[in-house]
């Protein structure tokens, strides 16, 4: 399994927008990641491509015995054999302009490979142009077609009222899904640790060395700080698994569900990996090797390093080469811009005018998740729309088809989603009980309401795009990035774009990543502490300090960092990080908390 020749990946977006994107970028050595939330939706793909390539389709239904793992399997495999088709046709076609092969290496940025396709296009001699040819024909490798499973959405199974074993939960048989696929890649887990679905990892054989001591499928983690990543590194090592690749991600300059740390920004994030990477590689590796040993594991030739990689809130070509160079990370991910590229993701026109016309403010960090994480909104989508009128016709919250997000047994027995038309009906009832001031009651409403059914309307744009679902309401879930892109773009441009070969950015005054990540970590502790003045939240005065510390020693660190910048951005840079230090040295956190 050689190595993307790319610098960039695509993150996974959603549980819709990247369903299908490596079939859009794989063959052009682009490695990209699915989503294995939805089953439903994941089925439903299957039997398009299917049908789209005359393919035989046999339905994996509800009832099927272990239809989720089954549905992955079979859609994996499904996109797994048509990327391997999409190569070979690739590496078949002739180097004439427009066709697959020079596509793909038009694309790759300047590398060596890249250099000796040049060579080859300025070679005269027809015999040595053939040749170089052939050797460019076999270097043209795939990119990865990885897959995303978020550990907290592991909502036990039920047959008949009864819960089934562990193994049947939602994201055990996603794992045992991929696990069972044909793919040779990635498996990205995020949202933190969960213990049985890693120690259940390791009863596949793929993710353990194999006989040329390599692995079959790998283990990323996506991490917002060195600390997270040291804890299940060790974890997972001590099953006997290998973690091949740290993805770091901003807490706040995302798309989707965010996690804020407390106050713990990118770049010193950044900068203690770069300081420890080999400590973490070192400390981890003796107690992976006994793992294996303790197993009876052959382990001769196990010397795996890690790769460190960075995403959110990445605009520029300026910051991906900073990124890349000073922090001398492997790879860096590029999601919400790949929304306005449609012929890699998924949105459908309607919503791709929204964002088009999106300005700050109609991205928002909301409450709408029902996993009670952080969430990007697009204030103006479908989803939102069915949402509050819903509200106005005195019908709130969702039928709930796919009760991915089912965990609350508050009122139930059976796990119930707070998005449901169910919770919601009864938490209400339990509310109007409850001795509350009007702005503490009028909060707690609004947060009950605040809740959307994302697990299904996150599949809209995919649904409506392929009419597979015309009434769909999609949910859309950009990081505030969006903003700075008024344009749609091809995917040659948006990979330009990356490069800096050519700038799709529309908002000039657009702040550094690193700033915009800042403000949006004030933004966030001035709604932790009205939450807590309304008494909506259990947040110490301890936490608050905290929190202001780590800002105020992350700021120090950026006005060291910005002597590493060219002397035109250095100027803005400190400029606003004056401005942002004196709004958190005068927040006025500690008379609410």
């Amino acid at each position: 399994m050689k190595n993307s020749p790319h610098s960039f990946h695509i993150p996974v977006m959603g549980t819709g927008f990247t369903i299908d994107t490596p079939l859009r970028v794989a063959r052009y050595g682009i490695s990209s990641v699915i989503s294995l939330v939805d089953d439903i939706l994941i089925e439903q793909m299957r039997k398009f491509y299917c049908e789209k390539h005359g393919m035989p389709y046999e339905e994996i239904t509800n009832s099927s015995p272990d239809a989720r793992a089954r549905r992955i399997t079979a859609y994996l495999n499904l996109v797994d054999h048509l990327v391997r088709h999409q190569v070979e046709s690739l590496q078949a076609s002739p180097f004439e302009k427009g066709s697959e092969i020079t596509r793909y290496y038009e694309m790759l940025p300047e590398t060596p490979l890249k250099r000796a396709y040049e060579e080859m296009l300025a070679t005269s001699d027809p015999a040595e142009k053939y040749r170089r040819q052939e050797m460019l024909r076999l270097e043209a490798v795939p990119g990865s077609i990885d897959v995303n499973i978020m550990t907290k959405v592991d909502r036990d199974a039920y047959l008949d009222g009864k819960k089934l074993p562990p193994e049947f939960a939602d994201a055990m048989a996603a794992l045992r899904g991929y696990a069972n696929s044909t793919l040779c890649s990635s498996v990205v887990f995020s949202a933190g640790i969960n213990q049985r679905l890693y120690t259940y990892t390791a009863t596949f054989k793929d993710f353990l060395p194999g006989d040329n001591g390599q692995l079959k499928k790998k283990i990323v983690l996506k991490v917002s700080d060195y600390r997270s990543a040291l804890v299940q590194g060790k974890f997972l090592a001590k099953r006997g698994l290998w973690v091949s690749e740290y993805r770091i991600e901003s807490g706040l300059n995302c798309g989707g569900h965010a996690f804020p740390t407390d106050g713990y920004l990118l770049g010193p994030v950044l900068e203690e990996f770069k300081e420890k990477r080999q400590e973490l590689i070192r400390s981890l590796h003796p107690i992976y090797v006994e793992a294996l040993k303790t197993r009876g594991w052959p382990v001769q030739d196990v010397d795996f390093g890690a790769r460190v990689t960075v995403q959110g809130g990445i605009g520029t070509a300026g910051e991906n080469s900073f990124l890349l160079t000073y922090y001398r990370v492997d790879g860096t991910g590029w999601a919400t811009p790949f929304l306005l590229v449609p012929e890699v993701t998924n949105v459908d026109a309607a919503h791709l005018q929204k964002l088009l016309n999106a300005a700050d403010g109609e991205v928002y960090l909301s409450d709408s998740s029902p996993l009670g994480i952080p969430f990007w909104n697009l204030r103006n989508s479908a989803s939102e729309e069915s949402r509050r009128q819903k509200i106005l016709l005195d019908k709130p919250g969702s039928p709930c088809p796919k009760r991915f997000a089912a965990f609350s047994t508050e009122f139930t027995e059976t796990p119930t989603c707070i998005a449901s038309r169910v919770y919601v009906k009864l938490k209400l009832e339990h509310l109007a009980e409850e001795d509350l001031s009007p702005e503490q009651r009028a909060a707690a409403e609004e947060g009950v309401l605040g809740k959307a059914c994302i697990c299904h309307d996150l599949a809209g744009s995919t649904t409506l795009k392929y009419n597979i679902n015309p009434g769909a309401t999609p949910a859309v879930c950009p990081g505030p990035n969006i903003v700075n892109f008024k344009k749609l773009a091809t995917l040659e441009e948006m990979v330009a774009h990356i490069y800096g070969r050519l700038s799709l950015i529309a908002n000039t005054e657009r702040p550094h990543m690193f700033i915009k990540e800042l403000m949006l970590y004030i933004d966030y502790l001035r709604n932790e502490a009205r939450r807590v003045s309304l008494k909506l939240s259990p947040r110490s005065p301890g936490y608050f300090d905290n929190f202001r510390k780590n800002l105020v020693s992350g700021i120090d660190y950026y006005q060291r960092l910005a002597f590493e910048f060219i002397e035109e951005q250095r100027a803005r840079f400190l400029e606003d990080l004056q401005t942002l230090r004196n709004q958190v040295e005068h927040l006025p956190l500690f008379d609410h908390a």
